[in-house]
C-alpha cells in the first residue's frame, strides 16, 4: 500500500470513528424534546427497579415493604402506557405481559367478578370501581388492533362489575369502592363513561349509550365546578367536594370528544372546548404540572383526542412545555422519576411513560 492510501485509509478510519462516536453520543443524550428515547429509558428503569421478572408482578413503591406486590393501580397505568408503547413500536406486543400480571388480581366473587386492589391468593383487598374501569378503556383501546374477543369480553365483564356500583340515591351515579359505599366520585363515573361509550363504538348496543348519557348527564349536574373543572366527590349527605384533579377533567372532557364522535352533535365538541380551555388555565398555564404525573396523562389522552376536531394546538403544546419541565426536574440519575432524588410512586412512573409514548406518536406525526 502506497503512502496516499495509506493516508485515504486512515481519513477513512478516523471519519468513520467519529461518526460512530457522534451517534452514540446523540443516543445517549438524547435532547429532552425526544420522547421515544425518554420512554425507553424510563420503562428501562421501571423494569429494573419495580419488576419482579419471577412472577411477571411488580414490587412495591419503596417504603411500602409490609406488601410484596403492588396495588392494581399502578397495574392500570402500566397497562395504558404499554398500549400507547404499541402505537408508538408496532410489532410486539407490549400488553401481554401486564395483562398477565392484572388477571393475577382476578376475583371471581359476586355480585359480579372484578380485579381487586391486591392479588386474591396474596389476601386480597378491595375492589375500586374506577381501578376495574381503567383497566376496560385499555381493553377497548387495545381490542381494534386486533378484535381478541378475550379483551372484548373482559370489557363487557368490568361493564356489569360497575354497574352493580350505581343505585338511585342522590339521582343516580357510581359509588367508588364497592364495599366502602361513602360517596360518588368523578374517578368512577368520567371513567365509566368513557367504558360505556367504547363499548357503544364496538358493539353498536343501544343500552351502552344509553347508560354513558345518563352517567355523563350526572356528573355534570352534581360534580361540575363553575369554572368548567370537576369536584372529586359528592358524599351520601350531599356534600361536594374534594379538589379538582386533572383526571377528572380529563375523563369528562373525552367523554364529551366521544359523544361528539358517535352523535356529531356539536353541543358535546362546545363542551370538550370549555373544559379544554378550564384545565389549560387550571393545571398548564404556569409551565409545570400542579398535579401527580399520572393525573395529567389521563388529561393528555383527552387533549390528543380533541385534537383530531379542533387543530388548535395550544393544549398539547402548553402540555409538552410541562412536560419537558418535568423531565429536566425530576429525571433521576437512575433514570426513574423524583423529587428531592426520591421517586415518586410506581402509578407516577407509568403516568410519565404513557405522557411520553403519546408524545413520541404525535411527535413521529409532526403534530407537535
Amino acid at each position: 500500500m502506497n503512502k496516499t492510501n495509506a493516508w485515504l485509509l486512515l481519513v477513512v478510519l478516523l471519519v468513520s470513528l467519529g461518526m460512530k462516536t457522534e451517534i452514540t453520543y446523540a443516543q445517549e443524550n438524547a435532547p429532552a424534546g425526544n420522547y421515544l428515547q425518554a420512554f425507553l429509558s424510563l420503562k428501562t428503569a421501571v423494569h429494573q427497579h419495580y419488576l419482579d421478572s419471577a412472577s411477571g408482578l411488580y414490587h412495591p413503591d419503596p417504603g411500602e415493604k409490609h406488601r410484596k406486590y403492588s396495588y392494581l393501580w399502578p397495574l392500570c397505568a402500566l397497562f395504558q402506557a404499554a398500549n400507547e408503547e404499541e402505537k408508538v413500536r408496532p410489532g410486539e406486543s407490549y400488553l401481554q405481559p401486564v395483562w398477565k400480571a392484572i388477571r393475577h388480581y382476578y376475583d371471581s366473587t359476586g355480585p359480579a367478578p372484578a380485579y381487586a386492589s391486591y392479588p386474591p391468593a396474596e389476601g386480597g383487598g378491595s375492589r375500586f370501581y374506577d381501578d376495574n374501569q381503567w383497566i376496560g378503556i385499555t381493553l377497548l383501546n387495545a381490542y381494534p388492533r386486533g378484535h381478541e374477543p378475550a379483551m372484548l369480553n373482559a370489557a363487557e365483564g368490568i361493564y356489569r362489575f360497575m354497574m352493580t356500583g350505581y343505585d338511585t340515591t342522590l339521582g343516580g351515579g357510581l359509588y367508588w369502592e364497592e364495599d366502602k359505599k361513602h360517596s360518588k366520585n368523578t374517578c368512577s363515573n368520567g371513567p365509566g363513561i368513557l367504558v360505556a361509550l367504547q363499548l357503544y363504538q364496538v358493539t353498536k348496543h343501544p343500552a351502552y349509550l344509553d347508560t354513558a348519557l345518563l352517567l355523563y348527564n350526572w356528573v355534570n349536574e352534581k360534580l361540575r365546578s363553575p369554572q368548567g373543572l370537576y369536584f372529586d366527590n359528592i358524599r351520601l349527605n350531599g356534600h361536594v367536594g374534594g379538589p379538582q384533579f386533572s383526571y377528572n377533567s380529563g375523563t369528562m372532557m373525552e367523554a364529551a370528544v366521544y359523544l361528539y364522535e358517535i352523535t356529531r352533535n356539536r353541543q358535546y365538541l362546545d363542551q370538550a372546548r370549555v373544559i379544554a380551555d378550564a384545565a389549560l388555565e387550571r393545571f398548564y398555564a404556569g409551565g409545570n404540572f400542579r398535579d401527580a404525573l399520572w393525573f395529567n396523562a389521563v388529561q393528555l389522552r383527552a387533549f390528543q383526542h380533541f385534537l383530531r376536531y379542533d387543530h388548535n394546538i395550544k393544549y398539547v403544546k402548553a402540555f409538552e412545555n410541562c412536560t419537558l419541565q418535568a423531565l429536566k426536574r425530576m429525571t433521576m440519575p437512575n433514570g426513574l422519576m423524583g423529587l428531592d432524588n426520591k421517586p415518586v410512586s410506581l402509578v407516577d412512573q407509568a403516568g410519565m411513560m404513557e405522557i411520553l409514548a403519546r408524545l413520541a406518536w404525535m411527535q413521529a406525526r409532526k403534530l407537535i
